[in-house]
């Protein structure tokens, strides 16, 4: 294991330090270690989290976000008002905004972005975080007027996400099918200038960029290089930071933070406002786990405070609620840890043990397959896996690559996936999972309710938070009760950044952690 992790430090420290020495201080790269990738870098047609780390460095939003997840900040546009009917919000944008390729960006490409995102021919993710557009139009270079349909209580926030990234529509165009796969153009601080899948994605100083959001205090980027290198054991990645080789993680091993926040070598941050949940979902209407009952029973077999406590070194927090955000739910009974009460509802099922402790039913034995992702995934699931075979569940596990797990996760084979995901609020986190037209993915629960897609669109509608999470707890209620998740714990999110550079502060949005890269700086 010892000589392994050496061979990977190697590799590090040359990648690392691929310039001429005479050029050290001024070419030197900046490494990043990690453990996830993406299987592109198309902002409006991914949903990975590889994909946001490098999209936010690479590229911009209309609107930026604040540390709190809560504060819109201005990001490309410098200003905006909004209609008092919550209908059409007017943005003024910053001028002098070029693309990395040198092409100025003006109020036409953002109308371009927001059109192909909405175009069904793009096949674009998560349009719901748009809202309902009615029309986006640009009366002059400098400005846009977003109209909707209906008003979008959280909008503003939305718009910081990575799919409302601002594309260059010639490169779109240029590359087609290949956008975000042999190359992205952005007007971020750093520019995206080659990507080796499940290797490293390297991204070169924006120059001239002088327009990154106000909670940076220069909002110019420092360094000019950044390699983002896929190392997937934890150990190494660990091993590279502490030691200088690697200058940045927020994947770290959950045993290592205690000993982090003591560290001389390494600054350790952790994000002030941060909701983000590990949780396995069901295929409803997949016969093994379509009855209610056995997906109540799968519920209450899981020993979620055993799994947190060992899994997160008590980093994490046991998931009695599918949210973290403090949303109330009639439907969180459901999440205790009961295996009697798990038991006597696979019995009233007809699910029968065998001799050789699994059950059956009608010549079926009871074992769901389930897919996810490999990495840390692999010990999570052994552990539920246990407590499942304590009931008479045989649980089959497969894991795949994360650059073709999201290929594998769209489809139909499976009748159970593992997922963590972030939000902000309990309608963002509701709208990605459980709206109808999200199947097959992110909805891979196949969960088609109409009433459920009604207070959805009702709560987005209010002109209030307060008003619409009334609307959204009913429907946390409603998919709470029919045990369509097992939620497994909400995590926290902590970047260890080596003295090499000076310490980065750690930004909660979609667990990227180092959000625009504007305070990674040398010593």
């Amino acid at each position: 294991m010892l000589n392994s992790q050496k061979t990977v430090l190697s590799v590090l420290i040359s990648i690392a330090c691929v310039a001429p020495a005479v050029h050290a201080q001024q070419t030197k790269s900046v490494l990043i270690v990690r453990e996830l990738e993406t299987d592109r870098y198309d902002p409006q047609r991914t949903l990975a989290r590889g994909a946001s780390e490098v999209l936010f460095m690479a590229g911009d939003t209309l609107v930026g976000l604040d540390y709190d997840l809560k504060t819109p900040v201005p990001g490309l546009a410098k200003s905006w008002t909004v209609s008092p009917d919550g209908l059409v919000y007017t943005f003024k944008l910053k001028e002098n905004v070029t693309f990395c390729s040198g092409k100025p960006m003006t109020a036409q490409d953002v109308v371009f972005s927001y059109k192909r995102w909405l175009d069904p021919e793009t096949k674009g993710l998560e349009k719901f975080r748009a809202g309902e557009v009615d029309s986006i139009t640009a009366p002059d270079p400098q400005t846009v007027v977003y109209k909707l349909k209906r008003p979008y209580v959280d909008l503003l926030r939305q718009m910081s996400q990575h799919h409302h990234t601002i594309i260059n529509s010639e490169q779109v165009k240029a590359l087609g099918a290949d956008f975000g796969v042999k190359g992205f153009d952005g007007t971020g601080p750093y520019c995206f200038q080659s990507w080796t899948p499940r290797n490293e994605v390297v991204l070169t100083r924006h120059v001239g960029y002088d327009w990154g959001p106000s909670i940076y205090k220069d909002p110019r980027p420092k360094v000019d290089r950044i390699v983002w290198k896929i190392v997937p054991e934890e150990t190494t990645r660990l091993n590279a930071v502490q030691t200088g080789q690697a200058q940045l993680t927020r994947y770290l091993p959950y045993y290592s933070i205690n000993d982090l926040s003591k560290s001389k070598t390494v600054s350790l941050s952790k994000a002030s406002t941060f909701n983000w949940t590990f949780f396995i979902g069901f295929k409803m209407d997949h016969p093994v786990v379509a009855d209610e009952r056995v997906r109540q029973a799968l519920n209450l077999a899981i020993d979620r405070k055993s799994l947190s406590d060992v899994i997160t070194f008590n980093t994490g927090k046991p998931a009695t609620s599918m949210l973290s955000t403090g949303t109330s739910s009639s439907g969180d009974g459901a999440f205790k840890f009961d295996p009697k009460r798990a038991e006597k509802l696979l019995d009233e099922a007809g699910w029968v043990k065998g001799a050789d402790g699994i059950r059956s039913k009608n010549g079926q034995r009871l074992s769901p397959l389930l897919y996810g992702i490999t990495g840390y995934w692999k010990d999570i699931l052994e552990s539920v896996q246990g407590d499942l075979k304590r009931v008479g569940v045989d649980l089959r596990i497969q894991l795949f690559d994360s650059t073709v797990a999201w290929g594998k996760l769209a489809t139909q084979e499976f009748d159970m996936f593992s997922m963590s995901f972030g939000y902000m609020s309990t309608g963002e986190a509701l709208s990605q999972y459980f709206i109808s037209t999200s199947v097959p993915t992110p909805n891979r629960m196949n969960w088609k309710d109409p009433q459920t897609d009604q207070f959805l669109a009702d709560g987005d509608a209010q002109l209030n938070s307060r008003d619409a999470d009334a609307l959204y707890s009913q429907v946390l209620n409603k998919v709470s009760s029919a045990a369509v998740w097992i939620p497994l714990f909400h995590d926290s999110l902590y970047l260890a950044t080596s003295n090499k550079l000076k310490p980065v502060r750690a930004h909660g949005i979609e667990g990227s952690a180092i959000y625009k890269g504007l305070d990674i700086e040398w010593q």
